[in-house]
């Protein structure tokens, strides 16, 4: 027999390495002299960088760049063998950077995702994945594409102030901001980094959002990154006069492009002024891992995360897993945490069985202290079905 684990984390108890480790230790036990192996996992929010550099190879590199209160800080991405570049941008603009008394969207910047985007071109990547879950910025992304080179120019023609790492406004530029979009007359690129020209971008994001109304940027997320109605109400008049600009610049409405809305705009940002396409996250994981590549000669995947419910086929794990195991005849399991509503649609994406982790009835604070414990018992479960399968199989007239 020879298995292939490929679980997402159980946030909060076991990472991706750790299941398979419990998986390789049941496993043996059940079927001495299998072989495992094992391909971390992420859906293109956190962890995706150490997972995609933990199955193919590459280092993370390390730089300054400045947060979304315009803060240097220390942030990582990572660079595979092949020079590809996978980004976080949660890493320089993510939510967590932002203390809960300091929120407030239009004033945070998106600058510190462009200034790891930069630092990538330099050191010679041409393939840049951008994974853009998780920002702390409503500012359709001009603070990122500030930090490459394109100015965002007033009625006189200036470029705007933006925000300074003190937290004042000035009179030259600082760090754009979403207080700068409702200023925003024109665009110069002239002064874009040009080492982008030869370069290709993917945009990791499983939202659908436009860049504006009410299922947009800012009404949808606005409201976690510390927007008041009276904000929010603000910030969406200058994500429209934005919206109206990058129509008479680049001839496409980014409210009829899905996806637009991503991490407070930076999608539409990213489209639009690098050319990125937007694919999801779990997809640009598997593709980037070689998991296609893994899947030879596998009799059975295991994969799973915290909890299955109706939204683990929004783009997560266990969906790009199992229809990428069903694509190539290979049967895949689940082992959860926890199963919710909605959970039995995963049969359709390619996952054969769901098994938990919880054996009884416990409170929620048991069954995380226990996570370890209860995830190798659900293991050894799944292996020993699979043995009383396969007897089964053997026993049965042909």
């Amino acid at each position: 027999m020879k298995f292939l684990f490929a679980s997402d984390s159980f946030k909060g108890t076991l990472s991706s390495r750790q299941t398979a480790e419990l998986l390789t230790q049941a496993a043996g036990e059940v079927f001495p002299g299998c072989g495992c192996s094992f391909v971390e996992m992420a859906d293109g929010g956190e962890g995706t960088v150490d997972a995609v550099l933990s199955a193919a190879g590459g280092h993370m590199r390390t730089i300054n760049v400045h947060d979304p209160l315009g803060r240097i800080i220390r942030a990582s991405y990572g660079i595979l063998p092949d020079k590809t570049a996978v980004i976080e941008m949660a890493a320089a603009s993510g939510l967590p950077l932002v203390p809960s008394g300091l929120r407030d969207p239009r004033r945070t910047t998106s600058y510190g995702t462009g200034e790891l985007i930069a630092d990538a071109l330099a050191q010679g990547c041409r393939k840049i994945a951008v994974a853009i879950g998780g920002s702390a910025t409503n500012d359709g992304g001009i603070g990122c594409m500030q930090a490459l080179g394109v100015q965002f120019l007033d009625t006189d023609g200036r470029e705007l102030p933006g925000l300074y790492a003190d937290g004042s406004s000035g009179t030259g530029p600082g760090f754009c901001t979403g207080a700068d979009l409702a200023q925003i007359r024109s665009i110069d690129l002239s002064g874009m980094d040009p080492l982008i020209r030869g370069a290709e971008f993917t945009i990791m994001c499983d939202v659908t959002n436009p860049l504006c109304g009410e299922t947009g940027a800012t009404y949808t997320f606005g409201k976690q990154k510390g927007g008041t109605p009276e904000i929010l109400n603000e910030l969406e008049a200058g994500m429209r006069n934005y919206r109206d600009i990058l129509l008479c610049q680049s001839g496409v409405n980014m409210d009829e492009v899905p996806g637009s809305g991503a991490a407070g705009g930076l999608g539409a940002a990213l489209m639009v002024f690098l050319n990125g396409k937007l694919k999801s996250g779990i997809e640009t994981v598997l593709d980037l891992t070689g998991f296609d590549e893994k899947l030879a000669d596998v009799d059975l995947v295991i994969t799973g995360e915290g909890r299955a419910d109706g939204q683990s086929v929004c783009g997560k794990v266990m969906q790009g897993v199992g229809l990428r195991c069903r694509k190539y005849g290979i049967p895949a399991v689940a082992i959860v945490g926890s199963m919710g509503p909605g959970a039995e649609v995963l049969f359709d994406f390619g996952i054969e069985s769901i098994i938990t982790t919880v054996n009884g009835i416990m409170p929620l604070e048991e069954a995380l202290e226990r996570a370890e414990e209860l995830y190798l018992n659900a293991a050894r479960r799944m292996f020993r079905m699979l043995r009383a399968g396969r007897i089964a199989q053997k026993k049965s007239p042909r």
